[in-house]
């Protein structure tokens, strides 16, 4: 859940790192780092220089303004924490014991402990607490072997050794290094964690994810699996895990995968919520178009054979891309007729259920990279190929805003959401995108199966296209209104949401929302379960923040209201305004919409309310404490 950059060039290396990071500073924040080799002293070998700082990027800037960091070759990192407290020893890069190579690294090594030991014993002394630092020490130890056999260039050197080192480690990650005897080589690998090589001209730069590659280039060539390149002014030299030599043709990146801009608002996440009736437009307009066929009537890029014979569907996905899901699995039960199930990816992968034939999986991350999410999806495309079933590759589907990420290298069919890039670790304007994703899978899948009449289907096409327009209108109203309200939860340390039906997984994503940048704790439950226990948790300092939405379950949740007045909570009602809805303190109004689009529209106030109650908290928003916007970690 690190940021990666590294740069070899003819330009400094430092500004770009500093500029590259800045744009990955939304995968980790708690310190970050940077080295360069410094050749214009002319000594030999060339100077190591690394600089470290523990807290937000500025710390770094600063240290570099300062004391300065020479050279056309470096690495650099923004650290979300995992092995070691957030300090500057545990800070990226790692180097060896004799402070001539630098290593950067995302993910988890997940033998460290094993490799740690083992060094140890050959006398080996660790400066940090992280899993990284076994890394620096191991190439170290392969190079003074390579240098006996001594018939390598320095940068083929470390290209092998990098290799043989990546071999011994197990987990997932992505590595840059650079040597001091190596001044034009910088060397990457990766497994199992994303990693693009940006070209440009007479220069290269590597990052973790394409909004570090803004204004560099647009042609980069994503690393697969167990690759390791070889970087020089000259070129690049791209090799699997066996050493054998790759070739591969750059791809280019999409105007909308470079764009961050803040723009006149206050933080990146107030900025997304407002982009959401253009997510919607952009995704009516791509899948919605006028004039398609019955059978067919959301534009999706599958041919008939992907929906026929679905008798089953699992879905994989980990916090908000699970809530999404959730109100997907209830649209393919309830609207198109087939039985759903819901997974929590990371528990997926130790207790999976039964296979059961004719089954489409579905993998759900914004990213693209959610270690969890690809690895029970790996696991999935294991278990289906050992009984040698022979359709399951065209019945896996991934739901993403990148589709250029390792999801789409994994799985066969990919749906786009297109919501544009997303900067704040909280997902709002990507939730949307997923959900809208669900919908057109749902109507799709009605059409092929006559589960739904035409004319029912017409209808909840027809009440999508209205989306963007009460997005629109409740952005204006819900704005202030939820900044006044905000000014209620100066003291609230807990807040209870409430839904039922398709609305119960928005009441978890609310809670979750909040949980996430205002620190306040915040619980989702089905609107009937409440006298189950979180009763015994109500009194007048408990918030009860309840979706009724008119349909079937309207009166059973403001039964259920009732409950919470009875116990003296303080009730907010995400509602129209109607005579029922009198009985709540404060009412977040909702247009007058079918149920079975209300989700759409319900998010935009437990959206809005989360991001006031944080801002009046004076609370970093973009950057909530301990979260990562891309979990790459297992």
């Amino acid at each position: 859940m690190c940021g990666i950059v590294a740069v070899i060039g003819s330009r400094q290396a430092a500004p770009l790192l500093l500029e590259g990071l800045k744009q990955l500073e939304y995968r980790g924040y708690d310190s970050s780092g940077l080295a360069t080799i410094d050749t214009t002293s002319n000594q030999i070998p060339s100077r190591l220089i690394c600089k470290r700082a523990k807290g937000k990027l500025l710390n770094l800037r600063n240290l570099v303004d300062t004391s300065g960091s020479p050279g056309r070759l470096g690495i650099g990192h923004t650290r979300w924490a995992t092995h070691g407290r957030p300090d500057e020893k545990n800070a990226h890069p790692q180097i060896d014991s004799a402070g001539n190579i630098a290593v950067v690294q995302n993910g988890i090594i997940e033998n460290h402990v094993l490799l740690r030991r083992s060094l140890e014993a050959e006398g080996v002394e660790f400066a940090s607490e992280t899993d990284t630092e076994v890394i620096p020490h191991l190439i170290s130890k392969e190079l003074k072997l390579l240098k006996q056999v001594g018939r390598k260039s320095s940068g083929a050197m470390l290209l092998e050794a990098v290799r043989r080192v990546s071999l011994k480690l197990n987990g997932a990650y992505a590595i840059a290094v650079i040597w001091n005897e190596a001044p034009d080589a910088l060397v990457v690998a990766r497994r199992k964690a994303p990693l693009l090589i940006g070209l440009g001209e007479g220069e290269f730069l590597c990052a973790s994810d394409t909004p570090a590659l803004a204004g560099f280039t647009r042609t980069i060539l994503p690393m697969q699996d167990g690759e390791v390149a070889l970087l020089t002014p000259l070129g690049i030299e791209l090799y699997d895990q066996h050493g054998d030599r790759q070739k591969r043709s750059p791809s280019v990146l999409r105007d909308s995968e470079q764009i961050v801009n803040k723009r006149n608002f206050r933080h990146f996440m107030l900025k997304e919520i407002y982009e959401q009736p253009e997510t919607a437009s952009l995704w009516i307009e791509r899948h919605l178009p006028e004039g398609l066929p019955s059978e067919s009537p959301v534009a999706l890029p599958f041919d008939a054979s992907f929906y026929k014979g679905v008798e089953k569907i699992e879905i994989l996905a980990c916090g908000t891309s699970r809530h999404a899901a959730m109100v997907g699995a209830y649209l393919l039960e309830q609207f198109s007729g087939i039985p759903t199930s819901v997974f929590y990816a990371s528990e997926f992968r130790y207790a999976a259920p039964p296979l059961s034939p004719h089954t489409l999986t579905i993998g759900v991350s914004q990213s693209g990279e959610t270690a969890d999410t690809l690895a029970a999806l790996s696991m999935e495309a294991k278990r289906r190929d050992s009984l040698g079933d022979p359709d399951y590759a065209s019945r896996q589907l991934g739901i993403t805003n990148r589709p250029e990420s390792s999801i789409s290298r994994q799985v066969t069919n990919i749906i786009d959401i297109g919501a544009g890039i997303e900067v704040g670790v909280a997902a709002t304007k990507t939730f949307l995108g997923q959900l809208l994703a669900f919908y057109g899978l749902a109507i799709n899948f009605a059409a092929k199966r006559k589960s739904r009449s035409d004319e029912e289907i017409k209808k909840l096409i027809e009440e999508i296209r209205t989306v963007p327009k009460h997005l629109t209108l409740m952005l204006e109203t819900h704005n202030e209104l939820s900044e006044e309200l905000s000014h209620q939860f100066s003291d609230t340390q807990d807040v209870i949401f409430l839904g039922r039906g398709i609305n119960y997984p928005i009441a978890l994503e609310g809670a979750l929302k909040l949980k996430e940048v205002s620190y306040i704790h915040a619980e989702g439950y089905p609107a009937g379960e409440m006298k189950h226990g979180p009763i015994a948790l109500l009194d007048h300092k408990v918030a009860v923040i309840s979706i009724a939405n008119q349909g079937i379950v309207f009166d059973k949740v403001l039964s259920n209201v009732q409950e919470a007045k009875a116990r003296e909570a303080r009730l907010i009602g995400v509602a129209p305004e109607t005579i029922e809805t009198e009985i709540f303190d404060s009412l977040m109004p909702l247009p007058v919409v079918s149920e079975l689009i209300s989700p759409l529209l319900s998010l935009i106030p437990m959206q809005l309310l989360s991001y006031h109650i944080a801002a009046n908290r004076g609370l970093d928003i973009d950057q909530p404490r301990n979260l990562a916007k891309t979990v790459t970690v297992e």
